[in-house]
Formats: structure tokens, sequence, C-alpha cells
């Protein structure tokens, strides 16, 4: 009734929790697939902002990264196809006490997902969005993704793909109201975990690209870029994604970017003679639309059900 607070809207218990309380079922994905360091970053994150699991969510559309639900214990969301945003702007908008993670692939977010993104970006509510974009559809066996390469072979174009790839960065930047854009590697734990954490403090939706190996069926994608460290950009900047000196070491290429600078991000988001990785873009100031949805319309629920019994009536034989 109103003026009543519901369970879900008390103040959280305090945890003590070990990592061990955020592992889930054993991950099956493929030896050497990135979303094992991915995985571990997100488990680690949730025990050192000790993130009560039970108000913890892990949404997700279909594909391999989007079995990450059931290797979270927490709660989760395994959805449809390219529908993992609309699920979690659903629960985002009714539960604002939650921590909320959405975890989508090349395939499900930039295709049959694509338009879901365009608005879940759009809407900036409160969601830590990770793409994992190995380049190719791997659960359903190596076929042309969004983001694929022009000239790579699939089972759907075995003489190479004939389009130049789509590019989630840009993309993500060319949409209105953007909040939070970076870009991280699944094999530097360091500055994998450093970007999750930033996007997870950031309040709207945080957009993280991670180019992740596909050990089976895009091992060559990233391999010299894993042998050839010149071949990434770090984006440095004291707003930007933090990062020990002794890391920082580990990339030859450094730049300072300013990532206040929406053109300057956009101008690095293109860039194809290296792999930028870190913050491109925040704007902390941008509209938030979940902080509209759970206010609603200033009704109890008890008010709601009976104004919708109330116009339902009229319509009785």
């Amino acid at each position: 009734m109103q003026g009543q607070r519901k369970d879900w809207q008390a103040e959280a218990i305090p945890h003590d929790c070990a990592l061990s309380d955020y592992q889930g079922a054993t991950a099956r994905w493929c030896p050497g697939c990135g979303d094992h360091a991915v995985l571990n970053a997100v488990q680690h994150l949730a025990r050192d902002k000790q993130l009560p699991p039970e108000k913890t969510m892990v949404v997700s559309g279909i594909g391999c990264s989007s079995r990450f639900p059931h290797y979270m214990k927490t709660y989760g969301f395994h959805g449809l196809h390219g529908r993992a945003f609309p699920v979690a702007c659903g629960v985002r908008s009714r539960r604002p006490d939650l921590h909320m993670f959405v975890v989508t692939g090349d395939g499900d977010c930039c295709a049959i997902g694509t338009a879901h993104w365009i608005h879940a970006i759009r809407y900036n509510m409160d969601l830590t969005v990770l793409l994992l974009d190995n380049n190719i559809y791997g659960l359903t066996k190596n076929q042309t993704s969004p983001t694929t390469r022009a000239g790579e072979k699939s089972n759907t174009h075995p003489r190479g793909n004939v389009l130049p790839p789509l590019n989630p960065l840009s993309v993500t930047l060319g949409i209105t109201n953007a909040s939070f854009v970076a870009q991280t590697v699944d094999w530097n734990p360091p500055h994998l975990y450093n970007t999750i954490r930033a996007a997870y403090e950031h309040k709207g939706t945080s957009f993280v690209r991670i180019l992740q190996r596909c050990p089976h069926f895009t091992a060559h994608i990233f391999a010299q870029v894993q042998q050839d460290m010149n071949q990434v950009l770090l984006l440095n900047h004291e707003d930007g994604i933090p990062l020990e000196a002794s890391f920082q070491r580990l990339f030859p290429n450094r730049a300072v970017h300013d990532p206040n600078d929406l053109a300057a991000a956009k101008a690095m988001a293109v860039r194809e003679d290296v792999y930028p990785v870190g913050l491109l873009y925040r704007d902390e100031n941008a509209a938030r639309y979940d902080l509209q949805t759970a206010v609603g319309m200033g009704k109890s629920q008890a008010e709601k059900m009976a104004a919708t019994e109330k116009w339902l009536s009229r319509y009785e034989i």
C-alpha cells in the first residue's frame, strides 16, 4: 500500500562475501576462450565491491557470451536472441535497487538486437553493458557476424566476407545521449578489470566493447595483437581508466585522450592502425530515463490495479 516499502526496498543486509559466493555453475566455454577472463573479472569485481548476490542481476541474450548468467551465483535472465536490452531496461525501471550487468555478443547485440541496443544507449539507464566481440557467430558454429572483417571466411561466406565490419564503438558514440564508451581486451586482466570496474561505477549505461578471443573459429584474429602490443594504443587521462604504472609499461604505445571530448572520441574510435583501449567517452550529465521510470505515475500498486480494473470493467458484457 502507499507509504509502505516493499521487501526489496528494505536496506541491504551487510555482507562478507568471498569469491566463491559469486561463482555459479562450471563454465563450459572452450579452453582458451576469452569469456573466461571476463567472467573472472566480473566475479572479482562483485567480491571487491561486496555486491549482495541477491541484489545482483545478469541479463543476456543468445550466444556463447550469453551463457554468462549460468556461471554467476546471482540472479540472472537468459533471454531471447538480441533481447537482452529490453529485458534489462524493464527490470531496471521497476528495480532501481539492483546491481545490473548486461552481457551480449557481436551477433546478439549488433545484428538482431541492433534496434534495442540503440534505444538502450539513448535511455541511459544504470546498466553495465559488456559486449564480448570475437568477430564471429561462435555458438552456431562459424557464421559471419556484423563485426567480421572483410575477406574473412566463414560457413556463410566461404569465399570471404564481402562487406566491411560494423564498428560498435563509432555506432555507440553516434547515438544520442551516450554516456560511457570504453574498449578493452580479454588478455590483459588488469586493464580488463579496471575498465569493467569504472563502467560499473558510472551512473548510466556504460558500454564496454571487449575484444574477445575465440580459439576455435577466430584464433588468428587477435593472435598478432597479443604478440605485438605496438598494435594497441593505451588511452591515458586523469578522467580515464586508472592503471598502475607497472602495468602501463606493458603498453609501448600510449596517448593522452580526454574522454570528455566527443569529437576526439569519435576520431579515436575509427582508427584502423591501432586498437585504442581505455575510456573513449564519458558524460556524467547525460539524462537517465530510469530516474523517471522509478517514479512512475506517483501511484501506489493498489491504486494502479484499481485504475486498471476500472477501465477493464467498461468492456464487460
